[in-house]
């Protein structure tokens, strides 16, 4: 079995002290492939956004906000797993400058200057040494060609390519692309089902090979 680290839910980054840039991601896929991951034995390490989804009491939970507390989670946990399981969509932009008090109406067009935010699988993969990366990747066109120029730029294992219909959605839809493109598995169903055949894929090409 394997101590498989997996992200979760979305991130926020602050432009004052209530409101936040961040996205729809419900959790739902990293809540599904934890449990499935606890299900098969498999020991857990959860880091994940704000969400309202639960994981399994197996597994240990590290609850962060914004992609920055993302990513020092997650170099602090991954050297201690086997591998990474990207299922979070962390947002990629912050702004330049937080305001201290909540920002009021002007009658003018508020200007925010962003920045973006550390990618995450990238700054894993620096010093991954034999452990394996599966990320996912949210395309709305073109969806092969982006998601295996993500794959390949951060240098992950396998991609497992989706489209924003699977936003908050209990089903999905899922291809699982390797370093070389091809189409290993398509996934269709509720997420619970699609996690365990995701999970499978992984078992068979990066965890029992």
């Amino acid at each position: 079995m394997a101590r498989i680290l997996i992200t979760s839910g979305p991130t926020r980054q602050y432009l004052d002290p209530v409101r936040y840039l961040s996205n729809a991601s419900s959790g739902r896929m990293g809540s599904a492939l934890a449990q499935a991951a606890v299900a098969l034995g498999h020991e857990v390490v959860v880091v994940t956004g704000p969400v309202d989804v639960s994981y399994p009491p197996q597994a240990e939970l590290i609850r962060i906000v914004s992609t920055e507390e993302l990513l020092d989670a997650c170099l602090a946990a991954f050297p201690t797993c086997d591998g990474l399981i990207a299922a979070a969509a962390p947002c990629d932009y912050r702004p330049v400058k937080v305001a201290s008090e909540k920002i009021p109406k002007s009658g003018e067009p508020l200007v925010v200057e962003l920045v973006e935010t550390p990618d995450v699988v990238t700054s894993l993969a620096e010093n991954r040494e034999s452990r394996w990366i599966v990320a996912f990747a949210l395309e709305t066109q073109n969806r092969h060609a982006r998601a295996l120029a993500k794959l390949r730029r951060k240098r992950c294992d396998l991609i497992v390519v989706n489209g924003p219909e699977a936003i908050d959605s209990p089903g999905t839809s899922l291809e699982v692309l390797n370093r070389q493109g091809a189409v290993l598995a398509t996934i269709r169903g509720k997420k619970p089902e699609a996690a365990r055949e995701l999970l499978a894929v992984i078992w068979a090409h990066l965890i029992e090979s």
